[in-house]
Formats: C-alpha cells, sequence, structure tokens
C-alpha cells in the first residue's frame, strides 16, 4: 500500500468511525438483552513498515449489528506528524465500523477470525468498553510501540472481561523486544539497523509470554492456545477459526535486502574507504577533507536524531541508549573545523578523544546491557580509523616543526 493510498483509506475509515460511533451507542440497551459474538481478527504482515507485524482488530455481532473496533487509526497529515511521532507524541485513535468494510486496504494478506468462549454477560463487558472507548472524549490514545499498541487494547479489553478465567499455555520462546522484531524485520535490515541504532538497552531484556503479545501475530497464537474456565471446565478460548481473505501464512512482504545493499555491505565499504585513504593520508602527510567532512557530517546529523530520542523524547527504550558514545551531535565539530586552519589543536583533541571512547566501547560492549546491530562495528572503526589518523598526521607535522624550528 502506497503512501497516498494509505492516506485515503484512513480518511475514508475516520469517516466510517464517525457514521458509526453513534450507531455503536445507540443499540447497547437493546444489545443487553440478547447475547453478542466477539472475534478477534488478526491481520498478517504487509509490504510497508507499519505493516511488518500485522494488525489485530475487534469484531462484535449483537441484535443484528456487525461491528468491528480498530486501535489502528492515524494519519500522517496531521500537522507536525513525523515530529510528534519521533518525539513520543504518538496519538493513535480507536475507531468502530461496519464489519462489511473490515477487509479494506488489506488487498492481498491473510485475514483470520478467532471467535471467543464468552458468556453473554462477558461479551457484553466487551461491547460496553469498546462502546465507551470509541466515544469522541475517549477515542484518542497515546500509542506506544510496544506496550500500548493495536494488539494490547484488544487483549486488556478480553482479559479485562474474563478476568483469573483466562488462562493461556506455556510460552514458545524465551524472547526480548528486539529478538521479537528481527523476526519480523528479517527482510528488512535497512529498517532493523535503524531499529538497532535509536533503541536502547530498554528493549534487551527477556520478556513474558503477555509481553510478547505486542505482536499481533502472538497474541493471535496466544488466544488459540489459551483456555478459559466456563460452566466449571477449561475450554478453549477460541471456539472457531476462520479465514477471511486468504493469503501467505508469511505475510505479503517484500523479498530479503540484496546482500550487497544492505548495512553490513555499506559499513564494510565504508571501513575499506576510510582504511585506504588513512594509508594513503598518512603517506603523503596530509588529510583527506573532504572524506571526513562526509563522514563525520553524517555521524553528527544521526546523532542529533540518537540525542534527540536519548533527551527529549518520551517513546519508551530509547533510553538509555549506549550508541550515543559514538554517533553524537559533537561530530558535528570535525565535519566542519577541518576546513578551518586555526583549528588544527581543538581538532587534535576531539580525534585523540574520540578515538579513546570508541576503543573503550568496542572493548566493553560485550559487558553492556544492550545488543548492537553488527553492521554498527564497521562504522565505529571507520570514526576511529580517521580519528587516529588525523592524531597521526597532526603529531607528525608538529615534529616536523619541531625539527625545521631547531
Amino acid at each position: 500500500m502506497n503512501r497516498f493510498f494509505c492516506v485515503i483509506t484512513i480518511l475514508v475509515m475516520s469517516i466510517l468511525a464517525l457514521q458509526a460511533a453513534p450507531n455503536a451507542t445507540e443499540p447497547a440497551e437493546e444489545a443487553s438483552r440478547d447475547s453478542a459474538v466477539v472475534s478477534l481478527i488478526t491481520c498478517y504482515p504487509g509490504a510497508d513498515i507499519y505493516e511488518l507485524y500485522g494488525h489485530t482488530m475487534l469484531r462484535v455481532r449483537y441484535h443484528g449489528h456487525d461491528m468491528v473496533y480498530n486501535y489502528g487509526i492515524f494519519d500522517f497529515d496531521t500537522p507536525n506528524f513525523m515530529y510528534r511521532f519521533v518525539k513520543g507524541e504518538t496519538d493513535y485513535k480507536v475507531a468502530g465500523y461496519d464489519g462489511a468494510y473490515l477487509l479494506m486496504g488489506y488487498g492481498s494478506r491473510k485475514v483470520v477470525e478467532q471467535r471467543l468462549n464468552l458468556t453473554p454477560e462477558q461479551s457484553m463487558q466487551v461491547l460496553h468498553a469498546l462502546i465507551e472507548n470509541v466515544r469522541p472524549e475517549n477515542a484518542t490514545y497515546r500509542y506506544n510501540y510496544v506496550y500500548d499498541n493495536c494488539a494490547t487494547r484488544p487483549r486488556d479489553i478480553v482479559e479485562n472481561a474474563l478476568g483469573s478465567h483466562l488462562h493461556y499455555g506455556m510460552m514458545h520462546d524465551t524472547l526480548t523486544f528486539r529478538q521479537e522484531m528481527r523476526r519480523y524485520n528479517a527482510n528488512y535490515a535497512w529498517q532493523q539497523f535503524g531499529i538497532d541504532l535509536v533503541l536502547g538497552s530498554g528493549i534487551d531484556y527477556e520478556l513474558t509470554y503477555r509481553e510478547q503479545m505486542f505482536v499481533p501475530m502472538v497474541l493471535m497464537r496466544a488466544f488459540a492456545e489459551a483456555q478459559v474456565e466456563q460452566g466449571g471446565t477449561l475450554q478453549p478460548l477460541v471456539t472457531a477459526t476462520t479465514v477471511l481473505n486468504e493469503g501467505s501464512d508469511s505475510g505479503d512482504i517484500l523479498p530479503p535486502t540484496p546482500a550487497w545493499m544492505s548495512p553490513m555491505a555499506v559499513a564494510i565499504a565504508v571501513l575499506a574507504v576510510s582504511v585506504l585513504l588513512s594509508l594513503a593520508d598518512f603517506r603523503r602527510r596530509m588529510v583527506s577533507r573532504w572524506f571526513d567532512s562526509l563522514l563525520f557530517g553524517f555521524a553528527g546529523l544521526c546523532g542529533l536524531l540518537v540525542f534527540f530520542l536519548i533527551f527529549v523524547s518520551t517513546h519508551a527504550a530509547t533510553s538509555p541508549n549506549f550508541n550515543g558514545l559514538w554517533l553524537h551531535p559533537f561530530a558535528l565539530l570535525p565535519a566542519v573545523l577541518i576546513w578551518i586552519k586555526k583549528a588544527k589543536r581543538t581538532l587534535y583533541f576531539y580525534h585523540f578523544a574520540n578515538f579513546a571512547v570508541i576503543v573503550l566501547l568496542l572493548a566493553a560492549w560485550c559487558l553492556l546491557p544492550q545488543v548492537a546491530n553488527a553492521a554498527a562495528f564497521p562504522f565505529m572503526l571507520s570514526l576511529m580509523t580517521r580519528s587516529i589518523s588525523y592524531v597521526l598526521i597532526y603529531k607528525r607535522e608538529q615534529c616536523a616543526n619541531t625539527n625545521t624550528s631547531k
């Protein structure tokens, strides 16, 4: 789904939500005289970045009505959307709309419906919670990528209705948030590289089974294996599973990033150029200013984003982030000072400190509570190589000047 289609879909969904919300509240009293059928809807992963983990919705059929409740409504065209998203002000909305529009926008992606084994009272509790959520004054919520999203909200509503009667099965894998993300980003090497750079040690602890359910696919499996106490006996939580839209079990995702275009390939290429230029620079006693300006300038710009996420953003798990020790705004200094002759001594101290910090960081990383992307290490070595190159050339120049003065 391209961006234009995404925006159009969101706008249509929003209009439907406005039309459906009043209808969703009006039959509530009538529905209380009848039972409701509650289903968990799971959409398999799609090709776009925001579709990689799939999507979860709740479907409720009651008293002739068929409503879908979607906690994943957002709009790219909201003023300052990207800035607010990066800052952590990720306001999403829940919308209720007619089930006839359930499959709109999912194309060839697989969509599965799991009918839940709830008593009439539990079904009505779910329905009333959803009706309350879609009221205009309640519809907006502060989305959190791993703790409060389109999968955790429906799960919480079902859990609140079932209480202690719900029993999940055994956890399949012991994973961290980062490992779970890498499963779904396997074909998107650059996205995972970016995630590994900007998200710190807060996503590297072992998750409980419930925490793993931030991924819709995990939630679907958990519900399929869960049991619920009904009438004094344990029964499956899911009474029926229906494939609403046929598609691949692996999702509608793009092919893997070619190896030669991967972050590791680019990082190794940058390191190779850094080493070769440094050797050439040392022989000719000159610094390749254009390369240092590009390399440190890019590192500095990336560092601005990393520091913003560490010190300004309210996103979970962006702080502490040990990548900020090598990817920081101070890298903009050598990118600029390399062109100023009077700044050589200042630049020498920067590069000496940068070299020392990166050496210590590389030596100690295995002891840190944060998992790094393997491609980050060649990039670190590139910066370190250029720093030691400048230090050696500067010292060599100082020695030559001293000998000449004698």
